[in-house]
């Protein structure tokens, strides 16, 4: 895809809507219950202007037209959602109760899927006005609702995929010995807004020791010759995001460091290649896995294989031992496996990959061998 995408149409959020609340029936769930973040973005278009205490909440329910509950200053905002043609606003103005006029959206004794970042303070209010109703977060309740994306959403993942690419080789051409961390961070910021991201999620810079901790916050280390410098990071390009890792050295490595890294880039593209249409989302953490125990490293991958993205950069279905779902076409996650030294280093090689029909397909396409940088 190149330039723009063509905007979602009324059409689309409709039917991912009608598709929602049919999911929610199927899970034997009354409705969905839906407050500002990326599930009402995503079904809806909306976004408010900002985090407030005032109740937004959008209503799905099987056989019943969507309703949006929004405070009535913030109405005209919500009327130019592009998929406010596809349902039914109702406001309220300061001073009235909105609890009491949601109420009457909902089956008094249903149990409802809430959207995970509902506010306590809006799902206690409701609840107060109907104790009969129990809740679930749609994590627990409907994780699958966002998993599977059309070629739409596909292209924008792919967009982001190859903004995040380009990044990484423009990345490689920095100096990296004598900077502080938190500098490389920032290359990688700029680049990635560049590159036409909008939004810039995380830019992970691990360096020596710090590699070894995944989550590691790049902070005021200063690079040195002969460091391992783990790379990790994304955001969103046209409201889809990207997410990529790739293990850098600054210098030639050790044989210990080219080893540890063979053994991740192996079981990275192990895993990769295991993704089809059928097999549980454990497979691909189990043949990742497998690799890297067998090396002799089990007890040092520290984390899940991977996990889903799409108007997040972290969101289900999560590649784990437990995780039972099947993969689907359309789906798309990281595969990520990582080999972490306590005090000395660390390597994770990551890309996003979508099932295929038949198979699997990388949405980045970067060298995967440990780049030596300057």
């Amino acid at each position: 895809m190149t330039g723009t995408p063509a905007p979602f149409t009324t059409d689309d959020y409709r039917a991912r809507m009608e598709r929602a609340a049919r999911a929610a029936a199927e899970a034997g769930l009354a409705g969905l219950l839906v407050a500002p973040g990326p599930d009402l973005v995503w079904l809806t278009g909306y976004a408010p202007p900002a985090a407030t205490e005032r109740l937004t909440l959008l209503v799905l329910a099987a056989g019943r037209d969507p309703v949006l509950v929004v405070p009535t200053l913030e109405a005209p905002d919500a009327e130019k959602a592009a998929g406010a043609p596809a349902l039914t606003l109702r406001d309220w103005t300061d001073g009235k109760d909105p609890y009491a006029m949601t109420a009457p959206l909902l089956d008094s004794a249903g149990r409802f899927g809430v959207s995970d970042n509902a506010w306590a303070l809006h799902l206690l209010g409701l609840q107060k006005q109907l104790p009969g109703t129990s809740y679930v977060s749609l994590t627990e309740g409907l994780p699958m609702l966002r998993a599977v994306k059309d070629a739409a959403e596909l292209d924008r993942l792919a967009a982001a995929g190859a903004a995040a690419d380009a990044t990484y080789e423009e990345i490689l051409k920095v100096a990296f010995a004598g900077r502080r961390e938190s500098d490389v961070a920032g290359d990688l910021a700029d680049l990635l807004r560049r590159f036409g991201h909008e939004q810039v999620d995380f830019t992970v810079v691990g360096s020596g020791p710090n590699g070894a901790n995944p989550h590691h916050e790049a902070g005021g280390r200063v690079i040195e010759h002969g460091d391992t410098v783990v790379l990790d990071f994304g955001g969103l390009k046209h409201g889809y995001g990207s997410d990529t890792s790739r293990t850098v050295h600054v210098g030639e490595p050790s044989a210990e460091e080219q080893r540890v890294h063979d053994v991740v880039r192996a079981a990275q593209e192990a895993a990769c290649e295991a993704v089809r249409p059928g097999i549980a989302c454990q497979d691909v953490d189990r043949v990742a896995r497998a690799c890297i125990t067998e090396a002799g490293y089990g007890d040092r991958f520290i984390h899940r294989t991977g996990h889903g993205i799409g108007v997040t950069t972290h969101e289900p279905p999560y590649m784990i031992e437990g995780e039972e779902q099947p993969l689907v076409p359309g789906m798309c996650f990281s595969v990520e496996p990582g080999i972490y030294l306590p005090g000395r280093f660390g390597v994770r090689i990551e890309d996003i990959v979508t099932v295929t029909e038949d198979g699997g397909r990388r949405l980045n396409d970067t060298p995967r061998e440990m780049a030596v940088v300057n």
